[in-house]
């Protein structure tokens, strides 16, 4: 009879056993899934929220730099009204370190082929005005003088490098708007240079704002959630992020979502570390937003609900064991 027993609290112990095993499998399963669920919406809300800003931003400069356009346009009698209208309105827009005007090959026959003002920053904070155009630099050739006589629209040039010594040498993109007379004639083509401090500040005050929300570190009781946003140009490379953090999507389907302006999500390791990347297009612009989360941060909210539920199963094949002692204790009486 003992022995019987014996057999039927070790079938009752191991029974109780698998049903609680399979329960907490399921359990963590459910609340894992829930858990990433949760993360892909959160960083992906962050991402649209950064896009939406940063977006937000460009458009008022947009607006600002053709309200300097428009000031172009109206006095196009005289050269020396040219620069007395792109000088009205600099102090405007702090953002931008120069306007200028680019205009056609003799336009102003008096100053010849190359007639380019520009009017930008100097190290005192105020504007001047010089006088770049010419043979060393032939901006009729250049990308974004071809690219606005073709289009005769206005557009956000690619990223790229200006150096000449001076403050005013840096990374820079430029907003770009053919001007035409009143007979229909192109004039010039005028621009707002802008550099991208402003937006690694915007990205450091969004990733601040939503490192500090409640609801941002729910799941990370133990500190907080760990992530960083770039601005990302279509060709993949980094336009702006924090300092240090190299981001570079070279995969071909990647490049393809940026160029189609889509969004998405893909895992690879960026400076030494395991990351999730979560894309998403800015409009007006062939730019996207990044969030990039370490993985092992997002795996970190999964390690310690798995703890949790393996002391609860600890604790519950402890009861079950003291249960099954007691029974053996009944039965000896």
């Amino acid at each position: 009879m003992k022995s019987i027993a014996k057999r039927v609290r070790l079938h009752v112990l191991l029974t109780v056993l698998v049903v609680f095993g399979i329960f907490l499998t399921l359990t963590y399963n459910a609340i894992a899934e829930n858990a990433k669920a949760e993360a892909h919406a959160r960083y992906v809300g962050i991402m649209n929220i950064a896009s939406e800003k940063i977006g937000k931003t460009i458009r008022g400069m947009e607006m600002n730099a053709m309200n300097e356009f428009d000031e172009v346009e109206k006095h196009l009698d005289s050269p020396e009204s040219v620069i007395a209208a792109l000088e009205s309105k600099t102090s405007l827009n702090p953002e931008v370190r120069g306007y200028f005007a680019a205009f056609e090959p003799d336009y102003f026959p008096q100053r010849g082929q190359w007639f380019e003002p520009y009017v930008h920053h100097v190290d005192s904070g105020k504007f001047e005005m010089r006088q770049v155009g010419g043979a060393r630099h032939n901006y009729h050739k250049s990308a974004w003088y071809v690219r606005a006589k073709q289009s005769s629209a206005s557009f956000w040039s690619d990223p790229y490098y200006y150096y000449d010594g001076t403050n005013i040498s840096g990374h820079y993109t430029t907003f770009v708007k053919p001007v035409f007379d009143a007979k229909g004639r192109l004039a010039c083509v005028c621009g707002a240079d802008m550099t991208f401090e402003w937006i690694t500040k915007e990205l450091l005050r969004i990733d601040a704002k939503m490192k500090n929300n409640d609801l941002m570190n729910r799941y990370h009781k133990a500190g907080q959630a760990e992530f960083y946003t770039v601005v990302i140009n279509n060709d993949g490379s980094c336009i702006a992020g924090p300092e240090g953090k190299k981001v570079v999507l070279s995969e071909a389907s990647v490049k393809r979502d940026l160029m189609m302006g889509k969004s998405g999500v893909l895992e690879l390791t960026l400076n030494g570390e395991p990351s999730k990347v979560y894309y998403g297009p800015i409009e007006h612009v062939d730019w996207a937003v990044a969030v990039v989360v370490p993985v092992q941060n997002v795996r970190q909210p999964l390690i310690g609900i798995g703890i949790m539920l393996l002391v609860a199963a600890l604790l519950g094949m402890a009861v079950v064991w003291f249960v099954c002692g007691k029974l053996k204790n009944v039965e000896t009486l």
